[in-house]
């Protein structure tokens, strides 16, 4: 955090910087942190994250009495970049459905189950059918109107169809339209059900190459550079959740510049099945999500948001909520080429939410001192998060294949066929994550990129639960294969959905399966029975199990893990597929480690240095630490730092500002939310003779503490927070 802080990271690591002329002056503005807010500035929610994205276009929005331009305006005025999200299923679109707009009631393009109940998502707020004229009062009442106010970034949030809907007479009118011929109930065949969310994919992909296309011709009239992002929970989730998202198709449109990954605790924590055993395992579920999030748009070049939150939207206690916390944001910081983050959503229920003080009891209360004093710590070491071509530890090049398929299969069960909470899936990650293999994932959708193939030495898929939609995919598998590669196939391929009317079985194929396309064009003797079979210089190991088989019983991954550790081991320069309970990567000077449970290995991971605890609020300097099976730690290593004679703040529960040096002297102003505990380590070139922290209006504050660490020539201050700043002199 140094002077030329803003330079080097822009320069250095290209995380969403941006020129703007005035008045003939460039100036370099950083978009690498952000947060979402519906409400005005107010002292308390002053996050100083690098963009405020503020919230709906909704005039006198809650309880404030301001317009949404004003809104705007005070966070601009407060030194804020703002940008602009809605939702694109759902919103305060009240106009529109009671026909305020065009004199016409629209509540039938709300979302409907098979016993006729519309989906809502708050009062007189659907789950909606985005229609050709829904898309237009989209364009002409929230679009163009957030562009005239200067806002050159635009979030539409959550592209989300419920599974469970297509019974409105809006989407009846939409597959007439779309299909030729008339709707059809989708739980009465797995064929109906395809088609449905096909549908339901298609209706957001318009929707949004729509409004995105008409933001930026609009913008572009205005002289302006629109940049149009999609907001969304992962495919994992979406899958798990059975919502249709268009997800990783969007990456391809000239229009989407990049994606905001919605993952936090609310969506970690579905339980999934590893080892015969349902439950939580938000940290490997967060990972997944990341994962997919990242291969999804990683071959396009598309800027990526990593978002965490301190809460969720269920009601638990403070302590539930800041274990879940460190375990996703853990997870997130293993990604090491994503470094643009949206530090929180709604800082307003963060700060001033009311959450119960324990699990056991029903007084509620704000949110500690220690915990928002440990995530500001946290969310201000994302201002200065580095990308990095460090790797993670572990055993690489292991990726489970997946595609937008996935959401397709998921609501209604069709002939008893069943893939509970995803495990077709989780079956074929979850045996290596467990063990400490850094598994990843890759979109089907993405195989035509080279990109997607790098580091990948063993693909492993399944069409249990998922279909290819795209036959040329096909094409680029085989190739890889054929060059080299080693894919492992796992699959029964009797699931109700390998039936569908799709083009395996169409246009002059006649394939049972759309795997029989595939291991025909990897030159296999059908029927392909289980077994290992050269192809080209690679292989194919077909395995004919569906995953789940591998984690819905105990001790049923064994054979599994063994044929795929044979197969890795076989390339002699992948070295041995070595297991293990942990992941650790050193990003900079940050040091990020998970320990996983359920693991035959349960010594702790052990660390040492001098290395500042970050999600400790203390931020105490220590020698050694060691972490404990089912348990994360953030770490700050000193002997990192590379110039350790230039005074510099090293970690701070604050954003800071304005950083002078001169000989024997330091100085800095600190911002972070009112009433909230500011803690910081500096590190000086000697003990300081004198310590000095003011207000903006330069009156001492009272209550400040400060300590001398002689080991790591660190000084800690702590003092109350305050949005005006506090000013901090140290001498030595």
């Amino acid at each position: 955090m140094k002077r030329v802080f803003c330079f080097i990271y822009c320069i250095s690591l290209f995380v969403g910087c941006k020129v703007q002329s005035q008045d003939g002056v460039k100036t370099v503005l950083r978009e690498k942190t952000a947060f979402q807010t519906s409400n005005p500035w107010k002292p308390v929610t002053d996050v100083r994250a690098d963009v405020a994205i503020v919230y709906s276009v909704r005039d006198h929005h809650g309880s404030n009495s301001m317009t949404f331009e004003e809104r705007v305006q005070s966070w601009r005025d407060k030194g804020y970049i703002t940008h602009f999200m809605t939702g694109i299923a759902w919103g305060e679109y009240q106009d529109y459905f009671t026909g305020e707009w065009d004199g016409k009631k629209h509540l039938d393009e709300g979302q409907v189950t098979q016993r006729g109940d519309t989906i809502w998502h708050g009062r007189m707020v659907p789950y909606i059918v985005p229609s050709e004229n829904f898309i237009k009062y989209m364009k002409e009442t929230k679009i163009k109107r957030v562009i005239d106010a200067g806002i050159d970034a635009i979030y539409l949030e959550e592209p989300e169809f419920w599974a469970r809907a297509g019974y409105s007479e809006s989407f009846k009118r939409e597959w007439k339209a779309y299909y030729g011929f008339d709707w059809r109930p989708q739980h009465e065949s797995p064929e109906n059900t395809y088609l449905a969310n096909k549908l339901k994919y298609h209706l957001y992909y318009r929707a949004l190459n729509e409004c995105f296309t008409y933001a930026k011709e609009y913008g572009k009239s205005k002289g302006m550079d629109v940049r149009c992002y999609v907001p969304t929970h992962s495919l994992v989730n979406y899958s798990q959740w059975q919502i249709v998202s268009p997800e990783a198709s969007l990456a391809s449109l000239p229009c989407v510049d990049g994606y905001i990954a919605q993952v936090w605790t609310g969506t970690s924590r579905e339980p999934n099945y590893f080892n015969g055993k349902a439950k939580e395992r938000v940290f490997e579920t967060a990972y997944l999500e990341y994962g997919s999030m990242e291969s999804m748009t990683a071959p396009t070049g598309r800027k990526m948001f990593f978002l965490t939150d301190p809460i969720e939207d269920r009601a638990k206690d403070w302590a539930d909520y800041r274990r879940n916390y460190q375990a996703t944001f853990t997870a997130k910081l293993l990604y090491p080429n994503i470094a643009n983050y949206e530090v929180m959503p709604w800082p307003d229920r963060i700060y001033e939410g009311l959450y119960k003080i324990s699990a056991d009891s029903d007084q509620k209360a704000r949110i500690p001192r220690f915990y928002s004093t440990q995530m500001q710590v946290m969310i201000n070491t994302l201002n200065s998060m580095p990308v990095t071509e460090n790797k993670l530890n572990g055993s690489s090049g292991i990726s489970v294949l997946m595609s937008n398929s996935l959401m397709f299969q998921r609501f209604p069960t069709h002939d008893g066929y069943e893939d509970p909470q995803l495990a077709n899936f989780y079956g074929q990650a979850l045996p290596f994550l467990k063990r400490g293999v850094p598994v990843k994932t890759m979109h089907l959708e993405n195989v035509s990129y080279p990109e997607s193939w790098k580091d990948t030495k063993i693909l492993i898929m399944s069409y249990s639960n998922m279909k290819p939609l795209d036959p040329q995919a096909h094409n680029y598998i085989v190739q890889w294969v054929k060059d080299g590669g080693v894919l492992v196939y796992c699959g029964r391929d009797d699931d109700p959905f390998q039936t569908v009317q799709e083009w395996w079985n169409t246009d002059g194929n006649h394939f049972k399966a759309p795997s029989e396309d595939l291991f025909r064009k990897l030159e296999l003797t059908t029927p392909v029975q289980e077994g290992e079979f050269q192809s080209g210089k690679g292989k194919v190991y077909v395995i004919r199990k569906d995953p789940k088989e591998f984690i819905l019983a105990e001790n049923s991954d064994h054979d599994f893990v063994k044929i795929v550790k044979n197969l890795y081991e076989q390339d002699k320069s992948n070295g041995g597929l070595k297991f293990k309970n942990n992941f650790y990567i050193n990003r900079g000077p940050y040091e990020i480690i998970s320990v996983l449970d359920e693991n035959e290995d349960q010594e702790p991971f052990v660390i040492k240095g001098k290395l500042i605890d970050l999600f400790d609020p203390e931020i105490p300097v220590l020698d050694e630490k060691q972490v404990q099976p089912g348990e994360q730690a953030f770490l700050y290593n000193i002997g990192t730092v590379t110039n350790p004679e230039t005074p510099q703040v090293l970690a701070t529960a604050g954003r800071v500002y304005d950083e002078k040096t001169d000989q024997n002297h330091y100085s800095f102003i600190v911002k972070s939310p009112l009433n909230t505990t500011n803690v910081m380590r500096v590190l000086l070139p000697g003990k300081p003779t004198s310590v000095t922290i003011t207000n903006a209006e330069g009156s001492s504050l009272e209550a400040t503490e400060t300590s001398w660490d002689e080991s790591s020539k660190t000084s800690f201050l702590s003092f109350e927070n305050n949005p005006a700043g506090v000013v901090v002199n140290l001498n030595w």
